[in-house]
């Protein structure tokens, strides 16, 4: 049955200028307001919107008015991780939470395949001694036949599987549950299974959201657990890897070199450790932002919305019990 065009209010960083792809939200909705800030999001909300979509993925607000946000009938977060709208309150209510899902999928896996084969390439250390004019003859790794193992074994999981495989690469995933192997994935096991998979890797990238029991997954204990120089590449969320045990693991050598696009603590502090380290890869955040990405979320929402006043199923809706307290 279709019911009235919404009225959503789109929240955004408070140095964001107004996103992408919004004339697209603008012609299914009734209104549409831009908010920046705790007072806008306040105002807002007091003002009876039926959508709240959160572009700021780091922000605070939900969490600062839970008991509002939870009265609203869909929260969608522009972002494939929901850890900024999956507050208890809204876990508890009846409203729906979307996500971004299959926005970031193959832009992510490209960058994920691109780190595995800088380090196996030797290409830090060839740009570095370019720098210095410096000529030395290295012989560097095939990726063919290497083992990767993925963190998380969802939709940004499997595009990093399916794209490894296709190079040759040996892929096997770890989930909430073990099940059968598919295209993207040799095989799929438990996370209680963990440390075994992690004895098998050449290669660790993290893809994991962020939840209670994904909080330092990868802690001491399972860096330990890792052959000898392997290397680990996180796209995921920063506080999924203990960065304190990273960095004792990269200084040993036990951890041969690392990719990390997320940080336990955005912007990554200018005096961290990381910065200075010649086998580590810091990026700020960006591993599936490709030119077009935000006009693609505005194309997402305006499609969903579209079927929520057609009263059709909302499309990328997330198990917020699940993802309240394990991993997926």
């Amino acid at each position: 049955m279709t019911r009235p065009a919404p009225i959503v209010a789109v929240l955004v960083a408070d140095d964001d200028a107004e996103p992408e792809g919004l004339d697209l939200v603008r012609a299914e909705a009734a209104e549409v307001h831009v908010v920046r800030g705790d007072d806008a999001l306040g105002a807002a909300l007091g003002r009876g919107i039926d959508v709240l979509a959160v572009y700021d993925f780091r922000t605070p607000l939900v969490a600062a008015h839970a008991d509002a946000v939870a009265r609203l009938e869909w929260v969608h977060a522009a972002s494939a991780g929901v850890d900024a709208v999956l507050v208890p309150a809204v876990i508890d209510a009846d409203t729906v939470v979307t996500n971004a899902q299959g926005v970031f999928d193959d832009a992510i896996a490209e960058y994920v395949l691109g780190l595995l084969l800088a380090f196996a390439k030797d290409l830090p250390r060839t740009l570095a001694l370019q720098r210095d004019r410096r000529w030395r003859h290295r012989e560097t790794e095939r990726i063919a036949g290497r083992h990767v193992l993925v963190v998380g074994a969802g939709s940004i999981g499997g595009a990093i599987g399916r794209l490894c495989r296709a190079v040759g690469m040996e892929v096997r995933g770890v989930a909430r549950s073990a099940r059968d192997g598919d295209d993207a994935f040799e095989s799929v096991a438990s996370i209680d299974d963990l440390h075994a998979e992690l004895a098998w890797a050449d290669d660790v990238v993290v893809a994991t959201p962020l939840t209670p029991a994904t909080h330092h997954l990868i802690d001491a204990s399972a860096i330990a657990s890792m052959r000898p120089g392997a290397r680990v590449v996180n796209i995921g969320r920063g506080p999924v890897v203990d960065q304190g045990a990273l960095v004792d693991a990269l200084r040993s050598g036990h951890v041969g070199a690392a990719g990390l696009d997320v940080f336990e603590t955005e912007p990554l502090p200018p005096d961290h450790p990381f910065w200075a380290m010649e086998q580590v890869v810091v990026s700020p955040h960006m591993s599936g932002d490709v030119v077009g990405w935000v006009g693609a979320l505005g194309e997402q929402l305006a499609h969903n919305l579209r079927r929520f006043r057609e009263g059709q199923p909302l499309r990328h809706v997330v198990d917020k019990r699940a993802l309240a307290g394990a991993n997926r």
